[in-house]
């Protein structure tokens, strides 16, 4: 029987990770192992693992080195101790009792088997394709679909065959936060990895917090976060259109990453107050981007 390991990786949230944790040890098919990264939580986590769920094992991290760099440790790991499927995930994700059974039900069908996402208000989301030079989101219907071929995915949930890291790698680490999943998608991609959502594998997982706006009459949802955040967006989104070829097509992707850049820079100067700093971050990323800066530079 194949071997699953779970891989998720924590900072500082140990209610939504004993949360994450019960979840993930009450599937109907439960994983052969669970490995938690623990990017040097300093809010009593690793005692609460300790306490609490001592059949789980702990990698913890000497510093905080962002989901990137939490997800290329882990899933290091369970790739070195021999396991044949990975279950990727973040500590705010909790996934239905039936989720990963699911996802095994194909595992002869494709190397990457990814759930959907679901939001408090019952919708759907989660996967989608590169279109155009940026991210266009999959229509789901968990209801009568079986599975549909995408091709970008977040880690929030994807079962990974070990054949994908040894052909493709881990995750970028120098990414720190943020659109480390979209590049590895993109990587599988171009190496004609095939990706299968299986909408009847759920995954209850909530956006972050954001805030309505009024542009012309019509609300819109601005996400709440830090400045110096949105600088690991616009740059590791900006290195991958600038300086790989799997990011294709490529004139397109990097047009597209302009205009959208431009487009959240207009944002900020009509509805934030600190917009002058998002602004700059934004400025940073894309020059980083064109110099090839990764790493953790933030906060």
């Amino acid at each position: 029987m194949d071997r699953v390991c779970a891989v998720i990786v924590t900072y500082n949230r140990k209610e939504l990770l004993r949360e994450c944790l019960q979840a993930v040890l009450s599937q109907t098919r439960p994983p052969d192992h669970v490995l938690v990264v623990d990017n040097a939580s300093t809010d009593g986590t690793r005692e609460m693992l300790r306490e609490e769920f001592p059949q789980v094992e702990v990698l913890a991290l000497p510093e905080n080195q962002g989901g990137a760099g939490g997800f290329h440790e882990g899933m290091k790991k369970a790739y070195e101790e021999g396991c044949d499927w990975i279950w990727v995930m973040d500590d705010d994700a909790f996934p239905e009792r039936d989720a990963l059974e699911v996802l095994l039900a194909f595992k002869d069908r494709a190397e990457i088997l990814v759930p959907v996402l679901k939001a408090s208000d019952g919708s759907v989301s989660g996967v989608g394709y590169w279109r155009g030079g940026r991210y266009v989101g999959a229509k789901l219907d968990p209801v009568f679909e079986s599975f549909l071929h995408v091709e970008l995915f977040p880690f929030v949930g994807p079962l990974i065959h070990r054949k994908v890291i040894l052909d493709i790698g881990l995750p970028r680490k120098e990414f720190f936060i943020w659109f480390d999943d979209y590049e590895y998608a993109l990587r599988a991609r171009k190496k004609g990895k095939i990706t299968l959502c299986v909408p009847r594998s759920v995954i209850k997982h909530q956006s972050g917090e954001s805030r309505v706006v009024s542009f012309f009459g019509k609300p819109r949802l601005r996400p709440l976060h830090p400045p110096w955040k949105i600088y690991y967006a616009t740059r590791n989104r900006g290195w991958a259109v600038f300086r790989t070829d799997y990011v294709e097509p490529r004139l397109q992707s990097i047009v597209a990453y302009l205009v959208d850049t431009l487009r959240s820079c207009l944002g900020d100067l009509l509805f934030e107050r600190d917009w002058w700093a998002r602004i700059a971050f934004r400025c940073r990323g894309i020059w980083d981007a064109l110099l090839g800066r990764l790493g953790k530079r933030y906060p």
